[in-house]
């Protein structure tokens, strides 16, 4: 039997396509991730399930629509009921590792929204609104990744098994301020270390000035990007000896913000060399008019997880800090990928890379993500480098989709995928007429005054975006406006055009309703 290959599974966090030397940027500095792109597939429209943290990492997982698994908002954990693709990998002989970022989980510990809370004056037993689910994620078993809880490390709660996992060494939150595992660790290394993150313990720069962005004092060897590359370096070399076949997720929580790259990261680019995009400040619809209102008269406090305008030099700052973020990545992953070949790994190890979504950075002058899909929000990196296909370049044009991922692992490994499963093997050659994104909020956000739900399709030519609730839509054509500045949904003479995306979206949205549980006998 031909022998089954390992996987290296690499994932950033709010990370656009574009911001990657192979994907056309001219300025960030990403050999090692462009050399698995010179050496294996890219691929050039490659889509979330959802923009958001937590609903498309259990797409990614699971291999199913956010509306199947039931994440569909941050808040809401996979159920541990779900099957994932690592658990199948487990059950055929892989040893299975999670190091970095995880998510599956909350881990703010806040409670949800008062959206979420009983009526006043109704009929309640349990002071708590009744869910449609008995077993609704609430249990003490989705508090694992909880960090105000974070005592212990996660591996001495959770046994052998998280989500298919058997070894886990988590870094959750973000930036200096990543926490967890990873914490734990930093607090062994220096005791004084909570002296070193966040804001007020910044060290000073008079040069930016943007939100959320400061220059951290943490050493860039204890900043969370080393420590995830050196576990995970670590992992492999425990793997050198064993006959068994290996998957590792090695997850970088940058680079999302806040905007923090240590030592000589900070600094590396100059944000005079950012080049604006074309959009900047052009963005006219309604949220967005709301949220630049909110900037100039100093209502918006820019601080939080909700998308925020910026001016040219926030823009220029916080893209400059990004970029170096994104380097220490790079680099981080160019020791992994030695370490591999130092210890004869390589030729028998696939390595994948993506994003769980992107970011707007500067698009039509917004900062993060939420509720608006341009494409850098939507549309993120996938390069697969398998090392037992021919060495060259290949660029793959088909739509793509995250839910993807789960079927491509297994169809290489040579398993046969679940019940219920809804991505296809991207190298089947059958790729579907359109992708389908998800997103539901929980909570109000500058230029909404209610909760949104936004579904959103994209085809080889359009991206069209309908929302509940809301007067307005979207429609673009990607061929001949790629920045997305003109909205056609009103356009008389895109009307037929409308229709026709309409019709395609309800008929993927039908191919995409959940064709699990299996039945157990005929009725």
């Amino acid at each position: 039997m031909k022998k089954q290959p390992n996987f290296l599974f690499i994932i950033t966090d709010q990370h656009r396509a574009d911001h990657l030397g192979c994907y056309g940027n001219p300025i960030v500095k990403t050999p090692n991730i462009d050399g698995l792109a010179t050496d294996g597939t890219r691929f050039e429209r490659f889509y979330v399930a959802n923009p958001i943290c937590m609903p498309n990492r259990a797409s990614i997982m699971t291999g199913r629509m956010c509306s199947a698994h039931g994440a569909r908002h941050n808040g809401i954990p996979l159920s541990r009921d779900h099957t994932t693709f690592v658990e199948l990998l487990r059950d055929a002989g892989y040893k299975t590792g999670l190091i970095g970022k995880s998510h599956l989980q909350s881990f703010t510990g806040l409670p949800a929204t008062n959206a979420f809370k009983p009526e006043a004056g109704k009929h309640t037993p349990s002071k708590e609104l009744r869910d449609a689910y008995k077993n609704n994620r609430h249990s003490i078993e989705y508090d694992l990744e909880d960090t105000t809880r974070w005592d212990t490390p996660l591996a001495s709660r959770i046994g052998e098994d998280f989500y298919g996992f058997e070894h886990v060494e988590v870094a959750a939150g973000h930036a200096d301020q990543a926490c967890g595992d990873y914490l734990l660790w930093a607090r062994e290394q220096r005791p004084d270390f909570d002296d070193l993150v966040g804001p007020k313990n910044a060290l000073p720069d008079n040069r930016i000035d943007a939100p959320q962005a400061w220059r951290t004092a943490v050493p860039e060897e204890l900043y969370s990007t080393s420590w995830i590359a050196d576990r995970s370096k670590d992992w492999l070399s425990e793997r050198a000896n064993e006959d068994a076949p290996f998957f590792l997720q090695m997850s970088f929580p940058d680079p999302h913000h806040p905007f923090t790259p240590p030592g000589k990261y900070w600094d590396m680019y100059d944000p005079e060399d950012v080049k604006l995009p074309a959009s900047f400040s052009k963005g006219s619809l309604p949220p967005i008019i709301a949220m630049e209102k909110a900037r100039q008269d100093g209502s918006d406090p820019r601080d939080n997880q909700n998308p925020f305008t910026v001016t040219e030099k926030e823009a220029r700052d916080i893209t400059a800090l990004t970029y170096g973020m994104i380097t220490m990545i790079d680099d981080a992953i160019g020791n992994v990928l030695k370490q591999l070949e130092t210890l004869g790994l390589a030729d028998d190890t696939i390595v994948i890379f993506t994003s769980d979504h992107g970011d707007y950075m500067g698009d039509h002058g917004l900062m993060l993500k939420l509720l608006l899909h341009y494409q850098g929000i939507i549309r993120v990196p996938f390069i697969w480098n398998d090392p037992q296909q021919p060495k060259n370049a290949l660029t793959d044009q088909s739509l793509a989709s995250s839910i993807d991922i789960s079927a491509t692992i297994l169809e290489r490994a040579g398993i046969q995928q679940f019940n219920g499963l809804q991505g296809r093997d991207l190298f089947s050659g059958e790729a579907p007429e359109a992708v389908v994104i998800e997103e539901d909020s929980q909570r109000l956000m500058t230029g909404f005054d209610r909760p949104q739900r936004v579904r959103t399709i994209v085809t080889d030519r359009y991206r069209m975006s309908l929302r509940e609730g809301e007067d307005w839509s979207e429609l673009y054509d990607l061929k001949s406006d790629p920045l997305e500045m003109r909205n056609l949904y009103e356009d008389a003479i895109h009307a037929e055009t409308r229709s026709k995306l309409t019709d395609v979206m309800l008929r993927r949205m039908i191919s995409l309703q959940d064709r699990a549980p299996l039945p157990a006998y005929r009725a």
